[in-house]
């Protein structure tokens, strides 16, 4: 009976703490999210407008796993960076970072090609983020962001501890909706793809309401020697070298595009680094006057362009290219090829703004804070902490 009321008092106990670190991780403003603001202006950003043939474009991979050194019993991948790097390089990637969990990662043998970058996120739900060129590891995080609110918070809060951040996976991110995607701000890429879908309608969301960014697509490395998880995303950057100061202007200016790669020999993988040194890739895209335009290396069984409300706008059957005029009313618009072994190529988007007034059509302006409400939420917050510690320190009280 002793035993059997022990065991009780643990598991309730551990039920208490969860429950204080829910609580505890879960204050945050309370945000007035403006209404959505498409783009909008008598002008058109191009992204690729830095483009240069002459450097050329460098295949990177930026949300890649490695064996880790610390106190968990588990690691998120059995082997170490070098080893990860040799295998993608070998499949003809220039370019490896290494973004695990919670932790900045050095570059296994060469110092000139560090880039501060980490995973960020303890949340079940794997509202994940990654984060560029921190210092430190920011390890505050809401352990169950049920609200906007916290997800907009923890944006902002990184945001400011960073040089930027890529929101990622968010098709396997729990609670993410077209409302949600419609709300929040203050990440700079988009993680594209992720092994679910070609069609990315959770980026037309965003980019439909204002929310501008770049995408990335990633494979989210954790195990290296499996076949069918690696060198199946990847990106093309117009970069003249992997050295962090020449990868975040390009990120941040959009010079790149992101691809997704079939599994080539299925396992046989000396067909899969054959095929994968023989991928298809962009010859020419830009802006012409209100003319988008993309020009492929081999002939793409469709090309899409998409639009506000992941409208397709235009379409190119059996084509090695595709060019469309932008409408004054129309927002923004993307191109995706898709080529008939499965391998399928996403740009950046190409928005309207006001050359005359900024920069691109990023908005750095942040959200709105509702005093009111933020005060009553986490003074709620706060009784229910103090409430809960109560019952906790009265459930280990030893009675006189």
């Amino acid at each position: 009976m002793k035993l059997i009321q022990l065991l009780g008092k643990i598991l309730a106990g551990l039920l208490l703490f969860v429950l204080l670190l829910v609580l505890v991780t879960g204050i945050s403003p309370v945000y007035r999210f403006r209404t959505p603001q498409p783009f909008s202006g008598p002008d058109i950003f191009n992204p690729y407008a830095s483009l240069d043939t002459s450097v050329g474009w460098k295949r990177a991979l930026f949300h890649t796993h490695s064996r880790v050194s610390g106190p968990w019993p588990v690691n998120e991948c059995p082997y170490d960076a070098a080893y990860t790097d040799s295998v993608l390089r070998s499949l003809g990637y220039d370019i490896v970072t290494f973004s695990n969990h919670n932790e900045i990662t050095l570059h296994p043998y060469d110092s000139s090609l560090q880039v501060n970058v980490y995973e960020q996120g303890y949340s079940p739900f794997k509202f994940h983020k990654l984060v560029f060129g921190s210092r430190k590891v920011q390890h505050w995080d809401p352990l169950l962001p049920i609200m906007a609110s916290q997800w907009q918070f923890e944006l902002d809060r990184l945001d400011k501890a960073s040089d930027f951040i890529q929101w990622n996976h968010p098709y396997r991110t729990v609670g993410v909706s077209r409302s949600r995607m419609e709300k929040l701000s203050g990440y700079d890429i988009m993680e594209l793809d992720t092994h679910i879908s070609t069609e990315n309608e959770y980026w037309d969301w965003a980019l439909g309401a204002g929310h501008y960014s770049f995408g990335l697509a990633n494979d989210d490395l954790h195990h290296p020697e499996r076949h069918w998880c690696t060198a199946i995303r990847c990106n093309f950057l117009n970069t003249p070298s992997g050295r962090y100061e020449d990868l975040k202007k390009t990120l941040l200016g959009g010079c790149y595009y992101s691809m997704r790669v079939p599994d080539y020999g299925e396992g046989d993988w000396e067909v899969k680094r054959q095929k994968n040194l023989q991928l298809p890739f962009v010859k020419a895209i830009g802006l012409e006057g209100n003319t988008i335009y993309m020009e492929l290396s081999q002939k793409a069984d469709s090309i899409r362009v998409n639009g506000a409300e992941h409208r397709t706008l235009a379409m190119a059957i059996d084509s090695c290219g595709i060019r469309y005029a932008l409408p004054e009313g129309e927002p923004f618009a993307r191109m995706t090829a898709f080529f008939p072994d499965g391998t399928v190529i996403y740009t950046n988007p190409f928005a309207r703004y006001d050359a005359s007034a900024q920069d691109s059509p990023f908005k750095r302006e942040p959200q709105p804070v509702n005093w009111l409400l933020t005060v009553l939420y986490n003074l709620v917050v706060l009784a229910l902490t103090a409430g809960i510690g109560f019952l906790f320190v009265r459930l280990f009280r030893k009675k006189k």
